[in-house]
């Protein structure tokens, strides 16, 4: 369970009393005694070296098991430590890719002092987390707004790692990309394949600049390392309409980039190119200067990873394009970059998280209709060190105050939520909401892997699902006007390959690659 602040504030002041009595034996973990100072000098400590890095998270925020065996081997190379209790952590020393200097060359604590860190978190920690979701509705099969349509192209274990409903094309309005066949497909509006091209990595963003060309953003390697293998490449048409991914790149040496797009940051008459560099333990959020000729300058506006989200905006009206970005990976938050000119921004925090949400996606919406930026945030990423259900992954909605100050609104909880957008699915005048999930409780809760999130007014959403989107594993998601008939569709992404842990009835290597739900209208 999730321990509120003030409780902690009582549990902390218990343990003072006890350490300025007789320090008295708390009890064991690991088989071993805990006491109550070591406690109370742990949360001093992880206040000053745990949150030089990222937002300090509560103990209750994982289980014991999972701080001790998940997080901490992951963290103690970070200050130094490479191993403890005569066992070795795990850790990338040796990476070529990091640099000599990304981990201190000597311990910043003592060995006591990294115990005592550990005690804080594992005897504060509850011995499992919440395992059933507060939801006011239960998600319930529904398919009165949505019909489910598949393509009969099918190929055994799909890894999609990009989907689009291209609506500026009628007769080629899908397009999809999967990251280990390094391929990008088109599919026309009867859901028939017509066109396909080799990639030169996994695609996983596409920047459509010109019906005649379009601009992609190539991971490099889509497993986590922390080379510089991402590039940004054009993917141009031949005569007759084919694609065709141009040899020549625009730019490379990108760190397992995710987001490309375009605007002239410097106000020169050239367009220029913003990056969300996601990484992994290095990564950056940059933008590439165009110096005309197909040159290309790179500066970094942030030197951390995790940008995973970027829009771009002017938000003060100077004539001058701002940045909004979410950044997951250690330093989780929403960050406002206001450009300066010359290049030159101002950074501003929103909105920050705990290192172990695993933000996903954010959007930026008016739910109230007061003129001003709300933010839809999805939280949900399982994939690093603590691999568990956790109470707090899902929808969240923060409405701003009119000056960039968040108060959260609305969450709806989501295993392994991935994504979520806002779109008004039933033409009712309010915004409803569509998420996917790509780490769900697929043994007890198929139905998480999409939900629909239908607006009644008053931040009052009733979930629905369909028995058709519990048969793939959805990593990505678009909404647009499929067959333009003024309805919002939506098209899903299945990421078949699954780590060991996680368990379905399904097998999603012989499920379609891709799922369009068909918007049928609401009838009044």
């Amino acid at each position: 369970m999730r321990l509120k602040k003030s409780v902690i504030a009582v549990v902390f002041f218990f343990l003072a009393i006890l350490f300025f009595s007789c320090a008295d034996n708390l009890g064991e973990k690991k088989n071993r005694k805990v006491f109550a100072s070591d406690v109370v000098e742990g949360k001093k400590l992880a206040s000053v070296y745990c949150q030089s890095c990222h937002l300090l998270p509560e103990p209750s925020l994982l289980d014991a098991k999972t701080w001790l065996n998940g997080v901490f081997p992951v963290m103690g190379p970070r200050l130094g430590i490479f191993e403890h209790e005569k066992k070795s952590y795990p850790y990338s020393k040796y990476d070529l890719e990091l640099g000599k200097d990304f981990y201190p060359a000597k311990p910043m604590l003592t060995d006591d002092q990294w115990q005592q860190i550990i005690d804080y978190y594992t005897f504060l920690a509850p011995d499992s987390l919440q395992s059933k979701q507060s939801r006011k509705y239960p998600i319930k099969n529904d398919t009165s707004l949505f019909t489910p349509r598949v393509a009969t192209f099918k190929y055994y274990s799909p890894s999609v790692s990009f989907v689009k409903i291209d609506t500026s094309r009628k007769d080629k309005p899908v397009i999809i990309a999967d990251a280990v066949k390094n391929r990008l497909y088109r599919f026309d509006k009867n859901l028939k394949l017509v066109d396909s091209a080799h990639t030169k990595s996994p695609i996983v963003d596409i920047l459509s600049s010109k019906s005649s060309e379009w601009i992609s953003c190539n991971i490099g390697m889509l497993s986590p390392n922390n080379g510089k293998y991402g590039s940004v490449r054009k993917i141009s048409f031949h005569q007759n309409g084919k694609l065709k991914e141009d040899t020549a790149k625009l730019f490379d040496g990108l760190q397992r980039p995710v987001q490309v797009l375009q605007a002239d940051i410097n106000r020169d008459g050239k367009e220029d190119y913003v990056v969300c560099e996601f990484g992994f333990l290095t990564g950056a959020l940059s933008w590439m200067e165009n110096k005309g000729n197909g040159k290309f300058i790179r500066h970094v506006l942030r030197s951390l990873p995790g940008a995973i989200k970027c829009y771009i905006s002017d938000e003060n009206n100077d004539g001058l394009p701002d940045l909004w970005v979410l950044f997951a990976q250690g330093e989780e938050g929403v960050f406002l970059f206001t450009n300066q000119g010359n290049g030159n921004f101002s950074q501003k925090e929103l909105i920050r998280f705990p290192p172990v949400y695993g933000s996903s996606y954010f959007e930026l919406d008016d739910f109230n209709n007061d003129g001003f930026k709300d933010i839809l945030y999805t939280c949900g990423d399982n994939a690093d060190y603590s691999a568990i259900l956790k109470p707090y992954h899902g929808v969240y909605i923060f409405l701003n105050d009119g000056k960039n100050n968040f108060q959260q609104k609305y969450f709806f909880p989501v295993n392994g939520c991935y994504k979520a957008v806002a779109k008004d699915f039933d033409n009712d005048g309010d915004l409803d909401i569509a998420s996917i999930a790509h780490f769900a409780d697929y043994q007890r809760q198929p139905e998480e892997g999409f939900v629909y999130l239908e607006n009644k007014g008053n931040f009052d959403f009733v979930p629905q699902s369909l028995p058709a989107a519990q048969n793939g594993r959805w990593l990505t998601m678009d909404a647009g006007d499929f067959d333009q008939d003024g309805y919002t569709d939506l098209l899903l992404g299945n990421f078949s390959i699954a780590p060991s842990f996680i368990k379905s009835k399904v097998d999603w290597k012989k499920a379609p690659p891709f799922l369009l739900l068909k918007n049928k209208g609401k009838k009044k």
